[in-house]
């Protein structure tokens, strides 16, 4: 088993989260400790200001190297770490086009660490034709069958609904042999999630974000609004698909007529109608839906999607997972995947024509004896 760092900066531009997961990139061994990184209000605009640009941008070096220190102050407070796992910032993600755009360049996180660090998880699968995102599904099977072993999670599919700045979903049956498997897993992007929310209350009451849900739980969706979103084209498409965090932008214009808690209440509508759109997609309907990421801590948003599914819904949090963390550990996870060659993406999860390990590794010299003490 190796100790690996994952570190996740997400598209909610909040901060970068951090944890420590033991593996050998197949099942998990078990979970150390994490840690969060605030950005600062300056850094947070920074980052918002470099959305949509891609690497050959005048501002791109600064941001990165803004990206880079926010990750390198953090995994200093991680001395037992023998990997990381960087997946830098997404400033873009346009795989059917100019392809993606992680900020942060690897191999100056592993100077400045003294760690080797496996980074740019996305641009092998786009490069192939796959939607290089998402790519946490493998690891939620991972999730799923340590939750299995520990008698938390019974032997069938389940679904994990990441509510980020964007949402996605992976449907998984834990007693496959292997993410990779023929009916292993099945992911995609269920639509906007956080991030149209945030962005409001930044506009409008200058806060990061509606605080548990308690703006929204005021407000009365729009059901026009609501069902004009439904009809974007993006809807009917097959899975597996991925998102811009800004492909929705209409639905941010639709609701600013609106007062703030009926916008708010709004957004949230379109959040759980969208989700409650995604289960068609599924192979079948899996007993439950475990919530993660920020977006479970919203109480509108949890009383929407209760509403919205005909299935329990119930935080990641109750089967023994970190709810805030899984992405951290995903990709320390991965790290460890890439390091063993193992696939990390699949034509389940990105659309991908065959099961791809993506990734970069970068190490400084020495750096490879503490992971492997030889």
């Amino acid at each position: 088993m190796i100790r690996a760092l994952g570190m996740m900066s997400g598209t909610s531009l909040d901060g970068v989260d951090a944890a420590l997961i033991e593996t050998d990139g197949i099942r998990i061994g078990g979970f150390g400790a994490s840690a969060f990184r605030a950005f600062s209000d300056n850094e947070s605009a920074v980052l918002h200001g470099g959305l949509g640009l891609w690497p050959d941008a005048p501002a791109v070096p600064d941001l990165a190297r803004l990206v880079e220190a926010a990750h390198a102050d953090l995994a200093a407070g991680f001395p037992d770490a023998q990997l990381v796992g960087f997946h830098g910032q997404t400033l873009a993600h346009d795989p059917r086009g100019r392809g993606t755009h992680q900020a942060g360049d690897g191999a100056a996180l592993a100077q400045a660490t003294g760690l080797p660090v496996v980074w740019d998880f996305r641009s092998e699968d786009v490069r192939r034709g796959g939607e290089g995102a998402p790519l946490v599904p493998f690891f939620h099977w991972a999730c799923a069958e340590w939750a299995m072993g520990q008698g938390r999670l019974a032997p069938a599919p389940v679904a994990f609904l990441n509510l980020g700045g964007v949402g996605n979903i992976s449907w998984v049956d834990p007693t496959a042999p292997a993410p990779e498997a023929p009916g292993a897993c099945l992911a995609f992007d269920t639509g906007p999630a956080n991030a149209p929310l945030n962005d409001l209350m930044r506009r409008r009451r200058r806060q990061a974000r509606d605080e548990g849900g308690a703006l929204a739980a005021q407000g009365t969706p729009d059901a026009a609004i609501v069902a004009a979103f439904l009809q974007d084209p993006w809807f009917a498409r097959p899975a597996p698909k991925s998102l811009d965090r800004d492909h929705f932008a209409a639905l941010s214009q639709a609701v600013a007529p609106l007062g703030d808690a009926d916008a708010a209440a709004t957004l949230v509508a379109a959040l759980a109608a969208s989700v409650a759109a995604a289960l068609d997609w599924l192979p079948s309907p899996p007993g439950q839906v475990l919530v993660c990421g920020g977006g479970r801590h919203n109480g509108a948003i949890m009383a929407a999607l209760a509403r919205a599914l005909p299935m329990l819904v119930a935080p990641v949090d109750s089967i023994g997972l970190d709810g805030d963390m899984l992405e951290a550990q995903a990709f320390g996870w991965l790290a460890v995947r890439v390091l063993r060659g193992l696939p990390i993406s699949g034509p389940m999860t990105t659309g991908v024509p065959e099961p791809v390990c993506g990734g970069r590794i970068s190490h400084p010299r020495g750096s490879l004896t503490k992971l492997f003490g030889t």
